[in-house]
């Protein structure tokens, strides 16, 4: 009888005459040659163990640090997870190529969803032995986090060499724009040839740089500034290049935004700007504040003079003067009556008016901004309302565990002012949610839970709420391990496992909080 852990030798596994799957990845579509590497060093591999390959997943120009966007990927979770698969093992060329997570923990997590349903899943640059000891782990854990920090030692090389590069003068992606063209130049500077839209260098030492584009479009593009200096409005401006038969870089008719654009851009004074936005490590995209961009002054030849543009910036900047209250309202109202209803699209799109975000931030939101000029919205916002009382019963909700958990172990319990996650016993990040009840006109009860993905809690406290949103119904206690979507939804009655998480009070989290001494542990 074999004893649990022990290897299988080679002859052992070919008699097992296992049926498996292969998964390839590559990062990039210019790595042509991969895909067809991987499969041959895969296919060898299997027939070295007798494994028939009966599927093959293949995520091309996907990159591994996130599982979202591989579609070949999420296949074979879903194959596996409903039972669909007809193979007991997957292949994949080493442990980068099944994915360069940026929290380690998420490859072994994929890993462990496959084999609790009995799908091994098995890297090739090392042994088949159909075990997994504490050293496999072990190794494994390395190799996912040596993975993960190459990601982040990657971007932050990647973005130094950026910076550089824009000091240089050098062009970092994106279109020219109108009135400018892209000049692809050698190592020493040399132009070789202008690049028309989606063409890209083909040489690492080859650089892009911005150049003025045709006589007719810089000429317009100064008419632009003229005409607005003068006192025309983005719109007419707009109006009139259409009327004249003028399209955008991209062969579209012109709108305000697109002459707004043209109007603020620092590329027309020839600045080179970098991350005024940045979304590091497939983060969400974000703003940077003025002091993080990296701004390289005259980097190319210059379409409209310095003193013109900054005289634009100043007549911009007046319409966000400090405007009083009465006078916000008033032009709301006016807004109002002119178009016969609001909203925040509506607001920014006016020329008469700031933007909807001031109203937000003056008046505490827009629908507030509404009732005072006695304006009701034709769709119903109460769901607004509800969920600002659940932000506060959120603060409540976290402040009352953590002192129930402080008083049943008799100590301070951390919490992260950051992320708002309670840490307990110095290693495990719990995570607190709200969930509020949606009814559908047949009376169902509904609730999604919206997981905090991007802060990597352990485990996460769904608080379901009642009916009418203003107390509090059950709770359910989840797992990380069990649970690594990004939401959940959930009925009254639910299939299969869900319920099993259930619970009526936050006893069960709280004994997690509770110091056992080890000889009552064992």
């Amino acid at each position: 009888m074999r004893q649990p852990g022990t290897a299988y030798s080679i002859d052992e596994i070919q008699n097992l005459r296992l049926k498996g799957a292969i998964y390839i990845r590559m990062s990039t579509e210019l790595q042509v040659e991969s895909p067809e590497n991987q499969e041959r060093q895969l296919r060898a591999y299997a027939y070295n163990y007798n494994i028939e390959i009966v599927q093959k997943y293949a995520d091309l120009g996907a990159s591994g640090m996130t599982a979202e966007r591989r579609e070949q990927f999420q296949a074979l979770l879903e194959d596996v997870e409903f039972g669909r698969n007809n193979y007991s093992i997957v292949l994949y060329l080493d442990d980068s190529r099944w994915g360069r997570f940026i929290d380690s923990r998420e490859a072994e997590y994929y890993r462990m969803k496959l084999e609790r349903k009995g799908v091994l899943c098995q890297a090739c640059d090392k042994p088949l032995t159909m075990t997994n000891t504490i050293a496999d782990r072990i190794m494994t854990i390395l190799k996912d986090e040596s993975a993960s920090d190459y990601c982040r030692q990657l971007s932050q090389k990647v973005f130094i060499g950026q910076c550089n590069l824009i000091l240089k003068g050098y062009r970092q992606g994106g279109p020219a724009g109108f009135g400018l063209r892209r000049m692809l130049v050698d190592e020493h500077g040399k132009p070789k040839q202008e690049l028309s839209r989606g063409q890209r260098k083909s040489l690492q030492t080859e650089r892009v740089v911005l150049v003025p584009g045709p006589e007719s479009e810089r000429e317009k593009i100064c008419w632009i500034y003229d005409q607005f200096i003068s006192g025309m409005r983005e719109s007419e401006i707009a109006d009139m290049l259409n009327e004249d038969g003028f399209k955008t870089d991209f062969g579209r008719p012109w709108t305000r935004g697109t002459v707004l654009e043209v109007l603020t851009n620092e590329k027309y004074i020839g600045n080179n700007l970098f991350n005024r936005r940045s979304g590091k490590l497939k983060s969400k995209q974000k703003a940077n504040p003025e002091g993080e961009w990296v701004r390289k002054k005259r980097a190319f030849e210059p379409i409209v003079d310095l003193d013109l543009f900054y005289t634009v910036q100043n007549i911009i900047r007046e319409r966000h003067r400090k405007i009083s209250d009465a006078e916000l309202l008033d032009r709301l109202k006016s807004l109002q009556r002119q178009s016969g209803r609001l909203s925040a699209m509506i607001i920014d799109e006016s020329e008469n008016l700031p933007p909807s975000s001031l109203y937000r931030n003056r008046f505490g939101g827009l629908l507030r901004a509404y009732r005072l000029i006695g304006y009701i919205p034709e769709r119903d916002y109460k769901y607004v309302e509800i969920n600002q009382r659940l932000r506060v019963l959120h603060s409540d909700v976290l402040s009352k565990t953590i002192s129930d958990i402080q008083q049943l172990c008799g100590r301070v319990i951390s919490i992260d002012p950051g992320t708002r996650l309670i840490e307990l016993n110095y290693n495990l990040f719990i995570s607190i949610v709200i969930s509020r009840c949606f009814v559908s006109s047949y009376g169902i009860r509904r609730w999604k839970i919206r997981f905090d993905t991007c802060l990597h809690p352990d485990i996460t406290v769904a608080v379901r709420m009642d009916a009418q949103n203003e107390c509090i119904h059950d709770y359910y206690i989840l797992p990380v391990l069990e649970f690594g979507s990004n939401e959940l939804r959930l009925q009254d009655d639910n299939v299969g496992f869900l319920d099993g998480f259930r619970t009526d009070s936050l006893e069960r989290l709280l004994k997690m909080g509770v110091n056992v001494d080890i000889d009552e542990a064992v």
